[in-house]
C-alpha cells in the first residue's frame, strides 16, 4: 500500500471533508490488504491475535492519554474523556485479554519483540503531543477498529473461541468514537494557526497503519 497523504498540509476548516475521505481510503486500503482467513494457518491466526493483544491491552489508553494531554479545546477534551471513562470504567483490557485467553492467543515474548520497533514509533509520535495530527491517528483507528473486528471475531473463532464480548463491543462502540474523534479534530484544527502544525499531518496515521500491519504480518526486531 502505497501513502498518499505525506506533507499533506491542511490551512483551515474547509479540508475537512476531503480529510474525511481520506481517512476513509486509508481504512478501505488497509483493509482490502488483510490476507484472506481462509488461507491462513492455525498458527497464523494465533501470532495476529497475540500481536494485536500485545499491542492494544497496554498501549490504547496511553495513546488516548496522550491525545487529551495534547489537545486545547474544551470539545475534544469532553470528547475523549469521555472515549476514556469508557475504556477504563468498562476495563476493555481485561475484556481483550479474556478474548485472547480464549482463543489460546496470549502474547508471548516473540509476539511482543516481533511488534516492538514499530511500536516504539507510534509511542514516541504521540509523546511529542501534537495535538491535530494525534487526534487524526485515533480518528483512523477507531475508524479501523470498528471495521476490522469481524475479521478477528472470524480468527478467534476459528481458533475455537466463543468469547465475543470484546469485539461485539468495539464493533458498536467505535462507530461514535471515530465521528466524535473526528469532530474533536476540527475542533483542534480551527485552534491552529501556525501553518507547521499542519504539515505532514497524516503522519501518525502512517506509522499507525505500518504498525497494523506489523500486527498481521510478523517482522523481526
Amino acid at each position: 500500500m502505497t501513502s498518499r497523504s505525506s506533507g499533506l498540509t491542511v490551512p483551515d476548516l474547509s479540508q475537512t471533508v476531503s480529510i474525511d475521505g481520506e481517512i476513509e481510503r486509508e481504512i478501505n486500503d488497509l483493509l482490502a490488504w488483510l490476507p484472506n482467513v481462509d488461507q491462513l494457518s492455525a498458527d497464523e491466526r494465533r501470532g495476529i491475535i497475540a500481536r494485536y493483544t500485545a499491542v492494544l491491552e497496554g498501549n490504547f489508553i496511553y495513546w488516548m492519554t496522550g491525545a487529551y494531554l495534547a489537545v486545547a479545546s474544551e470539545q475534544a477534551r469532553v470528547i475523549i474523556v469521555d472515549n476514556l471513562l469508557e475504556e477504563v470504567r468498562d476495563c476493555h483490557p481485561g475484556m481483550m485479554r479474556r478474548f485472547a485467553i480464549a482463543a489460546n492467543a496470549i502474547p508471548t515474548d516473540s509476539d511482543a519483540q516481533a511488534v516492538y520497533r514499530n511500536l516504539m514509533a507510534v509511542r514516541l509520535f504521540v509523546g511529542r503531543l501534537s495535538a491535530v495530527r494525534l487526534v487524526l491517528m485515533m480518528t483512523f483507528f477507531e475508524g479501523f477498529l470498528q471495521r476490522f473486528m469481524t475479521y478477528l471475531a472470524d480468527l478467534a473463532e476459528r481458533q475455537g473461541s466463543q468469547e465475543r464480548e470484546y469485539t461485539d463491543v468495539h464493533g458498536v462502540c467505535d462507530i461514535a468514537h471515530t465521528e466524535g474523534l473526528f469532530r474533536a479534530f476540527q475542533a483542534e484544527l480551527a485552534l491552529t494557526r501556525d501553518p507547521s502544525d499542519t504539515a505532514n499531518l497524516f503522519e501518525g496515521v502512517e506509522l499507525l497503519r505500518t504498525l497494523i500491519q506489523n500486527i498481521v504480518v510478523a517482522q523481526a526486531a
